[in-house]
């Protein structure tokens, strides 16, 4: 029989994570699942695929907690906590300081800040516009006629600084076109179009101290990780899987409250 085990599921806009962990706080089997109209069967699949990976039973699992948008839909779940908790905790166990986290998810933006004993001190989120998201670099992939998981390797071929004057997608879907135009290379608008997640994230609060960048977004591209690097004059930092945060702060979560 499998040592006790505590899960946490985060079913975001565009997918939904699962970790599983074990006693001494360490992952022993997670999945990534895009995320389907119903959010249930989106989750289920998640835990089965960690649960599997982990080697568990759900006999083994002590406790189960749900976060993101879709946390209350998942109804075999113990527990429903915000995603904002769920990544102070996920993200203050690798970081234990005063942190900053900036979560770029598929449909909003999150600023979170933790104090030096890992309370939450503020937080803000772009909720009104999906610029600056997951979904706008999906948008504008069309856009240039790219795969969204080549537009990282496109970005990454330009040396270009230019930037887009508009934030909103409708908006630089329009303005990309006007630059296809011009002549400008796909190369240097997928570059661009980084920088505006870039700035737009910078610009909802000032990112004053340790900067810990989170989410799928920025898990997989490096394009993203260097400008911020560019944009702060430091490193930012990352946890060991930046799109898993959210999952491992509701595991963190499941094993608390159990005990």
């Amino acid at each position: 029989m499998a040592d006790k085990q505590y899960v946490g599921i985060d079913v975001g806009a565009a997918a939904t994570k699962c970790m599983v962990i074990g006693e001494d706080k360490n992952e022993l089997g997670s999945a990534v699942t895009r995320t389907g109209i119903d959010l249930l069967t989106s989750a289920t699949s998640a835990f089965k695929e960690a649960l599997a990976k982990a080697n568990g039973t759900e006999s083994s699992v002590v406790r189960t907690v749900a976060t993101g948008f879709g946390r209350k839909n998942v109804t075999f779940a113990d527990a429903a906590r915000t995603e904002i908790g769920c990544q102070s905790l996920g993200c203050y166990f690798y970081f234990p300081r005063a942190i900053v986290i900036v979560d770029i998810g598929g449909q909003d933006t999150k600023v979170i800040r933790t104090d030096a004993d890992g309370r939450l001190s503020g937080f803000k989120m772009n909720r009104k516009c999906a610029a600056g998201t997951g979904t706008f670099l999906e948008e504008v992939s069309h856009r240039l006629d790219v795969p969204l998981e080549q537009m990282d390797a496109l970005a990454l071929k330009s040396s270009s600084t230019l930037e887009l004057g508009a934030y909103c997608t409708v908006f630089t879907g329009t303005e990309i076109l006007s630059r296809i135009r011009e002549g400008v290379s796909r190369e240097d608008l997928a570059r661009a179009v980084y920088r505006s997640v870039v700035k737009r994230a910078t610009e909802m609060d000032p990112l004053i101290g340790d900067v810990v960048l989170t989410g799928g977004v920025a898990a997989y591209s490096k394009t993203l990780q260097d400008m911020f690097n560019e944009a702060m004059g430091r490193k930012v930092l990352m946890p060991p899987k930046p799109q898993l945060s959210g999952a491992f702060g509701a595991a963190l979560f499941s094993m608390q409250t159990a005990k």
